[in-house]
């Protein structure tokens, strides 16, 4: 076993783990919270009890005639609330009326899955046991924490499996999710093996003459394909892994430019796979708030793109680092072993795995043509688009209060109301993202084979096998993502989000919402390794939240909403923050992926320079409010932000030659 090295990573989760004690007691100005039971008629609560909720749903208590109130409830996880009271209980299954079968659960434990699958990935570097840890220790708190002797032990392993994994297979977007990484690496086999792969490298050995022009190219095009984060991730780096790898650039740095250029473009871009799942966040968290009952949530968010201060610096940060050819921490350690040494990927224990993984280089006598493999991932982008809009407009024209005679794209075009950008914004807000991933991954395999087989290249036995050895090299990553779904429901059936947010409470200045909001997203989002539920979570929370803090404080329509439109930026960047430093996320798993690079490298060069800008942003959108807002003085802000990351790159940053 290796020693542990305490890096920056490691020090941030073990100052995660001594602040969670300190918050040992829930936060709860109800003490009767700490004193339910459950007896016969379900559970009992003090005569006092009012306003209650159980797992966010109001609930009607029954007076008994000695004064208690009680409710029936089922077996499980239970978040009761009452006012700014908060505590966890569970039901066990068990029958009977033993008073033994309710247990509390100290609120403060929910963080715990999480940071067992972190603290032991970053430590060990090995991905997938944590995350197995992780899910282990979840399913042994949300079963009650019932030790029952070595069984208890024992049916939480069982539960891991039984009921968190396959439940994270339960699910058609994760199913969606795992069919298009498969075909995208069923495909990515057949035009590497058919020679088309080769082609794209010697044509872009064109332009990438240097380390420094093939960064540049996989910075374009981590920026030119904005529509969607998981063909951008998967495409950009399986593309550009064997042009930087000729240039002796590092895995570790492709990753890093493959995963920071794919969800910030595609979280600010107009048109975008993200684009349905903000609105309908963001419609979500305005219901409550009359003086936006006017806007659109599409209006909205383009109102709030003057605070997106972390995705842009993050674009423009990378910018910088390949343009000066500097790097420093981490990253320089890793780009000067691979200059120096020829060594693209850390040597360590991953050796023996990596010794096995398929020959995927081009078959003997394979022509060298980039279109083999131009044309399959063109393909695969036009079909993106193709079936976003197809999906879109389906939905949009069941959506329209008066749809015209016909269904088609025109007819449902002109029926809707709004500018170009707003139809169109809709339209694709409206569409089935994993449909078109689908419709995208298995056409891209289809043009590959039929090319393949068409010059004679492979014969149709050749080309399934060889696909079926881009199935084998996904493999890995289907593991390490399904283990990350089955964590993020233990951290949702234990709460952890709730945990969180009540963890810093509600009582502030509204100047301070911004950093806090910014910090509180961070870490739900590097908690459950996902940029999306966080801003599910957060944004029916923080909307209202903004709305009537500034309200209280006497602010004006104007300034409280810009207030409110710079919290939604905040929450979306600061999810996109969190998930870039996760070793639990899902899109850097598929980057450490795409790019053949050890995950937990990714994870340890990627996080110092997602915390710089993180740093850099969270100032900027702080002073943002505090100075009044708007375009002109966020326009201001951003250039300040630019200018001060310059100046940490050449300050701190070194020449890699």
């Amino acid at each position: 076993m290796p020693t542990p090295k305490f890096t920056l990573p490691a020090l941030l989760v073990g100052l995660l783990l001594a602040i969670c004690p300190l918050s040992a007691q829930d936060t709860d100005a109800s003490e009767w919270l700490h004193e339910l039971s459950f007896g016969t008629e379900g559970l009992y609560f003090p005569a006092n009890a009012e306003g209650v909720t159980i797992n966010g749903d109001a609930i009607e208590l029954r007076s008994l005639a000695d004064g208690k109130k009680v409710t029936i409830i089922k077996p499980g996880l239970q978040l009761v609330r009452s006012g700014e009271g908060l505590a966890l209980y569970h039901l066990s299954d068990e029958l009977g009326t033993d008073p033994n079968r309710l247990r509390r659960i100290p609120l403060w434990l929910s963080i715990l899955p999480p940071l067992v699958a972190i603290g032991l990935a970053l430590i060990f570097k090995e991905v997938i046991i944590s995350l197995f840890a992780g899910v282990w220790v979840g399913a042994f708190i949300a079963g009650g924490l019932r030790f029952e002797g070595f069984l208890g032990i024992i049916k939480s392993l069982l539960e891991a499996v039984e009921t968190y994994v396959i439940r994270a297979l339960n699910d058609g977007g994760h199913l969606s999710i795992i069919v298009f990484s498969l075909l995208i690496g069923g495909m990515v086999a057949i035009i590497s093996r058919n020679g088309g792969m080769a082609g794209v490298v010697k044509r872009l050995t064109k332009y990438a003459t240097t380390p420094k022009s093939a960064q540049f190219i996989t910075w374009v095009l981590g920026v030119g394909i904005f529509f969607d984060d998981y063909a951008n991730t998967l495409i950009v780096g399986n593309t550009m892994r064997s042009v930087t790898d000729k240039f002796r650039i590092s895995r570790e740095k492709l990753a890093y430019v493959v995963d920071s250029t794919a969800a910030p473009v595609a979280s600010i871009a107009f048109i975008t796979t993200w684009i349905g799942a903000e609105l309908g966040y963001i419609g979500d968290g305005i219901k409550n708030v009359e003086a936006l009952a006017d806007q659109t949530p599409y209006a909205i968010f383009i109102e709030s793109l003057k605070y997106s201060f972390y995705p842009v610096l993050t674009l423009a940060f990378i910018l910088m680092l390949i343009l000066n050819k500097k790097d420093y921490g981490p990253m320089l350690k890793a780009e000067r072993r691979a200059r120096d040494t020829g060594a693209v990927k850390a040597t360590n224990a991953d050796k023996a795995v990596v010794e096995e993984q398929e020959d995927l280089s081009p078959l003997e006598g394979a022509p060298l043509r980039a279109r083999n493999a131009i044309i399959p991932v063109v393909t695969v982008i036009i079909m993106t688009i193709l079936g976003l809009l197809t999906t879109g407009f389906a939905s949009a024209y069941g959506d329209l209060a008066t749809p015209p005679a016909s269904d088609g794209w025109g007819a449902i075009w002109n029926a809707m109301e709004g500018g170009f950008f707003t139809k169109l914004g809709e339209i694709v807000g409206a569409a089935d993202s994993y449909v078109a991933l689908l419709w995208a991954s298995i056409s891209g395999v289809v043009v590959a084979i039929i090319l393949s087989v068409g010059q004679r290249i492979m014969n149709v036995g050749q080309s399934m096998g060889t696909m079926t050895s881009g199935f084998k090299a996904m493999f890995s990553a289907v593991m390490i993502l399904t283990l990350a779904w089955a964590l993020a429901i233990t951290t949702e059936e234990l709460h952890t989000a709730d945990f969180l947010v009540e963890l810093l409470g509600s009582s502030v200045n509204p100047y301070l919402l911004p950093p806090i909001i910014f910090v509180l997203a961070a870490l739900v989002s590097f908690s459950t390794g996902s940029s999306w539920s966080t801003m599910a979570i957060l944004y029916p929370i923080a909307i209202p939240l903004t709305w009537a803090v500034a309200s209280q404080s006497g602010w004006d329509l104007a300034s409280s909403n810009g207030l409110i439109y710079n919290v939604i930026s905040i929450v979306l960047a600061a999810s996109v923050l969190g998930d870039h430093c996760s070793p639990i996320s899902d899109t850097t798993i598929l980057s450490s992926l795409a790019s053949d690079c050890n995950h937990i490298d990714h994870v340890r060069t990627q996080m110092p320079y997602a915390l710089t800008v993180g740093a850099v942003a969270i100032t900027c959108g702080t002073l943002s409010s505090a100075l009044g807002g708007g375009w002109l003085v966020c326009g201001l802000l951003m250039l300040a932000g630019l200018g001060v990351l310059y100046g940490v790159v050449m300050g701190l940053g070194e020449v890699v030659e």
